[in-house]
């Protein structure tokens, strides 16, 4: 199996501790004015979602993981399960409730996404970075309220709620940031 020395450490690198896949989402090089050279490093662990913080001296080295990236689509819910394909082979894979956590407020039918496989079995899935949803139930705009900033809360076809401007209307399609959930645009209207 590969190994990654400590200058081959970046963000969104995929290693193993402990006979675990983690990725590493910051790494800080840290230089002090006496003493060796150091690599701070934030890893989440691709299974239980949970943090560690480790430092590493130069010259370290981690065990690359075992992990796939694969491109599927979105096909349907059932329950608390998710279920995904593979463009390619035309392989299902489920997905918890727990597993996809929030990002089923994004997944609409036939939705592109990545997806984490490791050792087999699907682990995680990332929406992409923007995504287009209808809106199926908003509180009419106030009539003058045209200040700037006016928000309200808008559902969408997903079932999820996000904070729109005051001129959004039922049947409009917004554009939404997966990676922090906040509205981009309205892409277009029905």
């Amino acid at each position: 199996m590969a190994t990654y020395k400590t200058n081959d450490f970046r963000k969104g690198l995929k290693v193993q501790i402990d006979g675990e896949p983690y990725l590493m989402f910051e790494m800080n090089f840290v230089k002090p004015g006496k003493g060796n050279a150091f690599y701070k490093c934030k890893l989440r662990n691709l299974i239980r979602n949970t943090v560690l913080d480790r430092t590493y001296k130069g010259g370290e080295s981690l065990e690359s993981a075992d992990v796939e990236d694969l491109d599927v689509q979105y096909i349907y819910r059932q329950g608390d399960t998710f279920v995904f394909m593979n463009e390619k082979t035309y392989d299902q894979y489920e997905l918890s409730a727990e597993q996809v956590d929030d990002n089923w407020k994004y997944l609409t039918e036939g939705l592109k996404c990545s997806m984490v496989i490791y050792n087999g079995s699907p682990i995680t899935m990332t929406p992409p970075n923007h995504v287009e949803l209808t809106v199926t139930y908003c509180e009419p705009g106030a009539k003058g309220d045209t200040a700037t900033n006016v928000t309200k809360p808008v559902k969408v076809e997903t079932g999820a709620e996000f904070l729109c401007p005051a001129f959004i209307e039922i049947d409009n399609v917004i554009r939404i940031d997966t990676r922090t959930g906040d509205y981009v645009e309205r892409a277009r209207t029905k």
